[in-house]
C-alpha cells in the first residue's frame, strides 16, 4: 500500500513470501523448499488493498563464465552457469573474498574464496566486503534496530549510546536496582509489589539488570559473539521486567527437580501503555506461570500497574481474561515460542494453568527470602561463589 500510494505501479517479488517450506513426505524433492518465482507473486497477489498494482516475479539469474555477465540460465548448456545466492554472496563477503582470475573461474567459489568479474563493480564489493566483514562492530546499526531514545524514567541517568553493549541505566534514587529498591511500595494493598521495568512495551532490546556490576544497572544482554541482543519473535505486548529484593536461588528445585535460574523474579505487566525503562511501579499480583527455559527453573509473576487504566477490574487472572480475552494464550504461547525464532527449541511450562494470586505471593515471598540469605540478612546460608554485587546499602553494603 506504501509503494502504491507513492505512485508505484509495479513490484518485483521474490521467492520468500510465500514461506513454503518443504516436506520430508514429497515424492520427488524431499525437504526442498518449494519456492518458486511466482509462489511470492501469487501470495501478495490475494493481499488486501493491492489494486491494480501490478506484482512481478522474480527471475533467478546466474552467472555465465563464457561471457562474464549474470542472466537466465540457458537450459541447453546449464555447466556454463555459476549460482551465486544471497546467503553465498554474504559468506563470500564475510570471508573477504577476492576477484577470481578472469580466465580461470572455479565451480566452487566459496572454495576458492573469489568472486568473478562481472558479478558486482569492484567498487560495490569493497562496501558489501566492509559491511559484512564488520557487521558485528559498533559501526554498523541494523535498520531493524533503530538508534533511538529508551524511554527511560526521569529517575534514572543513562550513560553510553543506546543499542551497544557499553549502555548502562542507574537510579537517581538508589545506589542498587536490584538491592536498594523495597519489595513492597511504602503503602497500599497486600497484594502489590514493585516493578522494575527492564524492556518496555514494543522494545525488542532485550534489557535486564546486571547482578555482577557496581549499582545492579540495566543494561543490553549479549549474545555469545558479543553483539547486543534482541527480541526477534516479533515485538513484546507487555511490559517486563522483575521484583526487586527477589533471587531465583538455584538451589531451590520444582517438584520436577528443576533449579531457579539465579536472577530477580520476572514479571510480565499486562496494562495497556508503556512503563519508562528504569522506572518504578506499584503493580497488582495476579498469578504466575512457571517456565522451563533449558532446565531451569524461570517463573514470570503476571501483574497489572495501579495505574492501568483497567486496574480497578483486574484483581485476578479471570479478571485478565474477562477484561481482555486471550492475554493468557497470548503470554504462554510468548513464553513457548520467543526463542524459537533464533533457532533454539520450544520452551516448556511446568503447567498450562495460571496459579492464583495467592500463590504467586507465596512464591515472592520464598525469592525474597531467598534473596535476604544472599545478603546475609536471612536464617539461611548461601555461598559465596555467585559473582554477585552486593555491595549495596539494601544488601550487605553500609
Amino acid at each position: 500500500t506504501l509503494f502504491r500510494s507513492a505512485g508505484a505501479s509495479y513490484f518485483v517479488v521474490g521467492r520468500d513470501p510465500a514461506g513454503m517450506k518443504g516436506s520430508h513426505q514429497a515424492a520427488a524433492h524431499p525437504d526442498d523448499d518449494l519456492y518458486d518465482g511466482d509462489h511470492g507473486r501469487y501470495v501478495l497477489q490475494n493481499s488486501p488493498g493491492i489494486g491494480s498494482m501490478k506484482m512481478l516475479s522474480f527471475v533467478k539469474v546466474m552467472y555465465d563464465i563464457t561471457d562474464n555477465v549474470m542472466k537466465v540460465p540457458d537450459d541447453s548448456r546449464l555447466d556454463d552457469f555459476i549460482s551465486i545466492s544471497g546467503s553465498k554472496m554474504r559468506l563470500l563477503a564475510r570471508n573477504g573474498a577476492v576477484p577470481c582470475s578472469a580466465t580461470d573461474i572455479p565451480t566452487d567459489l566459496v572454495e576458492a574464496n573469489c568472486v568473478p568479474s562481472g558479478f558486482m563493480i569492484p567498487k560495490g564489493w569493497d562496501i558489501v566486503v566492509d559491511y559484512y566483514k564488520n557487521i558485528d562492530s559498533p559501526r554498523w546499526i541494523p535498520w531493524s534496530r533503530p538508534v533511538v531514545d529508551p524511554g527511560a524514567s526521569s529517575r534514572t541517568e543513562g550513560s553510553g549510546k543506546f543499542g551497544t553493549g557499553g549502555f548502562q541505566l542507574k537510579h537517581k534514587d538508589y545506589e542498587s536496582f536490584w538491592h536498594d529498591i523495597p519489595l513492597h511500595p511504602s503503602s497500599g494493598e497486600d497484594m502489590v509489589v514493585n516493578f522494575i521495568t527492564e524492556i518496555p512495551l514494543h522494545m525488542t532490546a532485550k534489557m535486564e539488570v546486571q547482578k555482577a556490576l557496581p549499582g545492579n544497572p540495566i543494561s543490553q544482554d549479549s549474545n555469545s559473539d558479543g553483539s547486543p541482543r534482541y527480541y526477534t519473535y516479533g515485538t513484546p505486548f507487555f511490559n517486563y521486567g522483575y521484583i526487586p529484593q527477589t533471587w531465583e536461588d538455584p538451589a531451590l528445585k520444582d517438584s520436577l527437580g528443576n533449579g531457579g535460574d539465579n536472577d530477580p523474579l520476572d514479571v510480565m505487566e499486562i496494562g495497556s501503555y508503556r512503563l519508562e525503562m528504569g522506572s518504578i511501579t506499584p503493580c497488582r499480583v495476579l498469578g504466575h506461570l512457571e517456565l522451563i527455559d533449558e532446565g531451569e527453573m524461570d517463573n514470570k509473576v503476571l501483574c497489572i500497574a495501579l495505574s492501568d487504566p483497567d486496574a480497578s477490574r483486574i484483581h485476578n487472572v479471570g479478571d485478565l481474561e474477562r477484561a481482555k480475552p486471550g492475554t493468557v494464550d497470548r503470554l504462554k504461547d510468548w513464553l513457548k515460542r520467543y526463542k524459537t525464532s533464533d533457532g533454539k527449541p520450544e520452551n516448556a511450562l511446568a503447567s498450562e494453568e495460571v496459579t492464583s494470586a495467592k500463590e504467586a505471593m507465596e512464591l515472592i515471598g520464598e525469592t525474597h527470602a531467598r534473596w535476604k540469605n544472599l545478603c546475609g540478612k536471612g536464617t539461611g546460608y548461601t555461598s559465596g561463589d555467585h559473582g554477585f554485587w552486593l555491595d549495596a546499602a539494601g544488601c550487605k553494603g553500609r
